[in-house]
């Protein structure tokens, strides 16, 4: 077991797209074991429900991670607040589902400016005010999606992986800063943002948010990178590097990746997609 190297308590933490599913859970979690938290979401009002329902050391901030205005001054209010930022968690992201052929080109736009430049700018910015301080954690909330493929949902797929290469790199490029990294993959994950998909096999399971929040403040804790939730669909993301593709392919047809984001029920999914893409769709 890894040695603990990091402890939470009173760490002064930033958290991207806190106000719903995982990232309400990571926040849940990480002021259990006694964060200081800046919960920053486009949804103020849900970010401040969150901080009302949790009462000390939780500041909700209204954010936009596409715009680098926004992030900067989600950042400033977050040191404001609790002082120079420990942990830097980004972790808000959406996912239009649905086939490629059908996806208005204004939501996979919106897909790319939040989930990938809203991961590239929170990375950049955390660690302009981390590498002076020679410290700092900088975790980044990939997919499972980031190394696998994502049939109905090819744009996210393609913004995750993007997430993967960019946090892969940045762990190499400033390895002698002191500033850590933590990469997370969740599977499917029983959130809003899975409503409407299929269920396609016992072996893909669909757990609970709460497990991710616990993944993410023990990557935290222990200093880890590399973190699938849950542990074993690392398996999926490792085969592909190790069997020929055409014997990969047929797996994760029999697993049924193909049906999670095919399969979709278009009305249960209408609320979702109307929250997070607008008129884009």
């Amino acid at each position: 077991m890894s040695k603990k190297k990091c402890d939470l308590a009173g760490a002064a933490v930033a958290l991207t797209g806190g106000a719903n599913g995982i990232g309400r859970a990571t926040v849940q979690e990480l002021h259990r074991r006694g964060a200081r938290i800046t919960v920053g979401d486009l949804d103020i009002e849900a970010a401040e429900r969150v901080a009302a329902e949790l009462g000390n050391n939780v500041v909700p901030v209204k954010l936009d991670v596409s715009d680098v205005e926004s992030y900067k001054s989600f950042l400033d209010a977050a040191e404001s607040a609790h002082g120079p930022l420990d942990v830097v968690v980004n972790n808000a992201g959406i996912d239009w589902i649905g086939p490629f052929l059908d996806k208005p080109l204004e939501a996979a736009a919106k897909e790319i400016a939040v989930n990938l430049m809203g991961t590239t700018i929170g990375s950049q910015l955390a660690l302009q005010r981390m590498v002076p301080r020679r410290r700092g954690h900088v975790v980044n909330v990939a997919s499972a999606n980031g190394r696998l493929p994502g049939p109905g949902s090819s744009v996210y797929t393609a913004t995750k992986y993007g997430i993967v290469g960019l946090t892969e790199s940045l762990r190499l490029e400033f390895r002698n800063s002191g500033v850590q990294f933590s990469l997370i993959h969740p599977g499917q994950i029983d959130t809003a943002m899975l409503s409407g998909t299929a269920r396609p096999s016992k072996l893909v399971p669909v757990i609970g948010p709460d497990q991710v929040g616990r993944a993410i403040a023990d990557a935290v804790e222990h200093q880890r990178f590399d973190v699938w939730v849950p542990a074993n669909t690392a398996i999926g993301g490792r085969l592909g590097n190790v069997v020929p593709r055409a014997f990969y392919e047929q797996t994760l047809l029999a697993l049924g990746v193909d049906k999670i984001a095919l399969d979709v029920d278009l009305d249960a999914r209408r609320n979702y997609h109307d929250r997070m893409f607008g008129d884009t769709q």
